[in-house]
């Protein structure tokens, strides 16, 4: 999903998961049974969705790595392998919250240079209202597909789409939708991505067998993807030409609008592609638009604080809001900076606690075996595959071990089935990579909300392209269309 350009995650060889033969299946789903149980009663019964206060999401998943842990002890699991599941967790997210902090310094500071304000002044007079949402799948699938990275997509790109959206009075949750459907399709098709190239790896065999065998499947549900928000954008009512002309007035009457501003995500895209480190270019996204602040926004630095510097240093650290005549700019016009980003960090870190203790009293390798021993038929083998993906990006909140551990888990059942691997790559990647940002507390699900600023409540029923591939992986191998085989026997 992120790409290799964006997350540096634990090496392939050292993603596992732990067995536990004394674990019963009934044990194995007591904690992820307490974790929906109280997730789903937060969603429904409280109101503002804040049993806990702020951090509630956090504290049950906090509450289920307990439970997870009296199960472990009553398995006798010591403490300190449970901890040190933990740790590998922890350590394996360390560079996706770097990146974090600085997308939050990088919202800051693009927004006080004026980047994201030119980002919107000109999509508000390419992008009309009729096409935008289709416009906006294409715009991201294209950026992902160069940079093999949704994560950066979303953190440039589609900041921007939903700035120009919102403006144009497009619901929030469509926009993020038609963002997220975009950028997976580009990374999970692109072979700069390191989920393209894990999958694969995981199942036996190459990376561009597997992409083009990807085709298959992923093609008609881009189509279809493309075709829905072509519909609704034919349907839904956005703002007209009077509003749109109001809100570029304002933003040319508040900012210094200039083309010279693109430079700035024109750098960073270029680094990326360079394969320059995440963190180091986007960095240079920060720094660069700290000094085209001080060149072109200097008026407005002057109006946020008596020091320039000052103001700049709460746009990458703290928070920053310009205030406009325009309602719906001053909504747009703010940004949290590294604090606003903590909420998602937090969650991070509690579901990596949870998935840690889940893996280290071996829950998640008994669960997948579970599963692996009904798969009896093809399409078996395959449903086994998609409901073992979506069930350890939410038990697991990490959607590496959620192409891992079925990777390895299967790829014995499928050549015993007659089955090429490629099979089995592209269901992993069908159900394994792009299903993670469907889940609140999945790394992805965390980092697309936060970067975006939309729940993944809001955006889900929209990222349409990610909730509809394991639906056509699984017709696919229904109707036993493209199904290929070692040899020319047909294995049922």
């Amino acid at each position: 999903m992120e790409g290799n350009n964006t997350n540096s995650k634990t090496p392939i060889n050292q993603e596992h998961s732990i067995n536990n033969s004394t674990l019963s299946m009934f044990q194995a789903v007591i904690p992820l049974t307490v974790l929906i149980t109280m997730l789903a009663y937060n969603i429904f019964f409280v109101e503002s969705q804040e049993w806990f206060g702020t951090y509630t999401n956090q504290i049950i998943l906090l509450l289920a790595g307990g439970v997870a842990a009296v199960v472990g002890f009553s398995n006798k699991i010591s403490l300190i392998t449970m901890l040190a599941e933990v740790w590998e967790n922890l350590k394996s997210v360390f560079i996706p919250i770097m990146i974090l902090f600085l997308v939050g310094a990088l919202a800051g500071t693009w927004l006080i240079s004026g980047v994201i304000p030119a980002m919107i002044y000109y999509g508000l007079q390419v992008l009309s209202p009729e096409i935008f949402l289709p416009a906006s799948v294409i715009i991201s699938a294209i950026i992902s597909i160069a940079t093999g990275s949704s994560w950066t997509t979303s953190a440039t790109v589609g900041i921007a789409l939903v700035g120009i959206g919102t403006a144009l009075g497009i619901n929030p949750g469509m926009i993020a939708g038609a963002v997220i459907s975009g950028a997976y399709f580009g990374d999970k098709m692109s072979p700069l991505s390191d989920t393209t190239n894990l999958a694969p790896a995981m199942a036996g065999t190459d990376l561009f067998t597997h992409i083009k065998y990807m085709t298959i499947t992923t093609v008609p549900t881009i189509i279809i993807t493309l075709v829905v928000f072509g519909v609704i954008s034919m349907v839904i009512t956005t703002s007209g030409n009077t509003d749109i002309n109001s809100l570029t007035d304002t933003i040319q009457a508040t900012f210094n609008i200039t083309p010279w501003l693109f430079l700035v995500p024109f750098v960073v895209v270029v680094l990326i592609l360079l394969k320059t480190k995440p963190l180091i270019a986007l960095l240079a996204g920060v720094l660069l638009a700290a000094v085209f602040s001080l060149v072109f926004q200097s008026e407005i630095l002057e109006t946020l604080s008596n020091s320039k510097l000052k103001t700049i240093s709460n746009a990458v650290f703290i928070d920053t809001e310009i205030t406009t005549d325009n309602e719906k700019l001053n909504d747009l016009f703010t940004a949290g900076g590294m604090k606003g980003m903590l909420w998602t960090i937090y969650l991070i870190i509690c579901a990596m606690i949870f998935g840690g203790i889940m893996d280290g009293i071996g829950a998640l390798a008994r669960v997948t075996k579970a599963l692996l021993s009904v798969a009896t038929t093809v399409f078996g083998l395959f449903a086994s595959t998609v409901i073992s993906c979506l069930g350890l990006n939410a038990i697991a909140s990490d959607q590496y071990l959620a192409l891992v551990i079925p990777g390895k888990m299967f790829k014995k059942a499928y050549e015993d089935k007659g089955l090429a691997p490629e099979n089995l790559s592209r269901t992993l990647e069908d159900s394994g990579t792009v299903t993670s940002v469907l889940i609140p507390w999945n790394t992805c699900g965390a980092y697309q909300s936060g970067v975006l600023g939309i729940g993944v409540g809001e955006y889900f029923v929209y990222a349409i392209f990610n909730w509809l591939s394991p639906f056509t992986t699984l017709l696919f191998a229904a109707l036993n269309i493209k199904i290929k085989q070692l040899s020319k026997k047909i294995v049922n």
